[in-house]
């Protein structure tokens, strides 16, 4: 078990560099779309992309760590809503939270996106819409980012010893 852990730290550390690729792109996509009018759609589809991945690649850590750490991922019509109220609750000596409420709250806007984008043309992406995420997203992405970083060492320290939180007995 404590090789799970160190392994899905490993992860977490790995898709975070991967993640903030994401959110680096669709930031200088969305700057670029307001200034190149002409191919504007060109660049909201790439913001659209891009945000599109980074829930996506949230969502792999969170079901990860739901599979593997709290031995229970959510089922049913709602779980990807569920999925992330998991990660924003603590789990009694199993877990702390992985993310806050605060991020659960502004990650459901990124969730509710991805939906969005999956299930709507390309063309239909309206700029006005999309801009209180953009607004968001480099604040939300610093307080997820640095949550998750706090899990990966969590669980670094987990795995270094027996199977408890660290600090207790």
């Amino acid at each position: 078990m404590n090789t799970v852990h160190r392994e899905l730290a490993e992860r977490i550390r790995g898709e975070l560099v991967d993640l903030t690729a994401a959110v680096q792109r669709a930031g200088r996509s969305w700057e670029r779309a307001g200034r190149v009018p002409d191919e504007q759609d060109v660049y909201l589809e790439s913001v659209a992309l891009n945000l599109h991945a980074l829930y996506s690649g949230l969502e792999r850590l969170f079901e990860l760590i739901a599979r593997h750490i709290d031995g229970a991922l959510p089922a049913g019509e709602g779980w990807h809503h569920d999925l992330l109220r998991q990660m924003a609750n603590e789990i009694a000596g199993v877990r702390p939270a992985v993310i806050g409420d605060q991020s659960a709250q502004a990650l459901d806007e990124f969730r509710r996106f991805r939906h969005l984008v999956r299930n709507v043309y390309a063309f239909n992406l309206d700029p006005q819409r999309m801009n209180p995420l953009l607004l968001a997203l480099p604040g939300a992405w610093q307080q997820v980012h640095a949550e998750l970083a706090a899990f990966a060492g969590f669980l670094e320290e987990v795995g270094k010893g027996p199977d408890c939180w660290p600090g207790t007995s």
